[in-house]
């Protein structure tokens, strides 16, 4: 079964993310697509970052009874901080009959070069990037990849947050269960 991997440390999740994983699975021959939970991302600061279970909680409200999305909590037991390389290996070991697909987007090309053992993912696995605003895609640059011209979401969950904290009401960026959890636990509002 091909599968994708949307990586990230969701934090949180919003309608972006969710866009995103509809477009990859109607509109690309993914079958099913996995969001897998980063604890935390070497390449950013964890100073915000909500707890691992709340954003794992956030993420299952977000999905709540589509079959084709899965929440993947594998790099919660695995050594920190979590590589991409190694998790990718880990899940190609425990489920040698998917095929693993990376979703990442086009702004990610431009810090792949810093990932541990980029080469072997680049050799070993297909990557399909889905457009940044500001960051153009060269497919001749990169092996085993796919450009998907999937619609430009411009919500960042940084944006989410700032706005939460300043008091709006942002009902509309998120999920509604998860809107209605982060409100009850008044998550991001400090």
């Amino acid at each position: 079964m091909k599968t994708g991997l949307f990586f990230g440390s969701f934090n949180p999740v919003h309608m972006g993310h969710m866009m995103i994983a509809n477009y990859m699975l109607e509109f690309t021959d993914l079958q099913q697509l996995w969001f897998v939970v980063s604890p935390h991302n070497p390449l950013k600061r964890k100073a915000s970052l909500l707890d691992d279970m709340d954003r794992l909680i956030l993420l299952e409200y977000a999905i709540e009874d589509d079959q084709r999305l899965e929440v993947c909590d594998v790099e919660f037991r695995m050594p920190k901080p979590s590589y991409t390389i190694d998790t990718l290996t880990y899940l190609k070991e425990l489920h040698p009959a998917r095929e693993f697909v990376l979703l990442m987007g086009s702004d990610g090309l431009e810090t792949f070069h810093k990932w541990k053992n980029n080469a072997i993912i680049e050799e070993h696995f297909m990557r399909y990037i889905y457009p940044r605003s500001g960051y153009r895609a060269d497919p001749a640059a990169h092996q085993n990849i796919r450009l998907v011209d999937a619609p430009r979401i411009e919500i960042s969950s940084t944006f989410i947050r700032n706005a939460i904290r300043k008091g709006h009401d942002i009902r509309y960026f998120l999920p509604p269960k998860v809107y209605r959890h982060i409100l009850k636990m008044h998550f991001y509002e400090k």
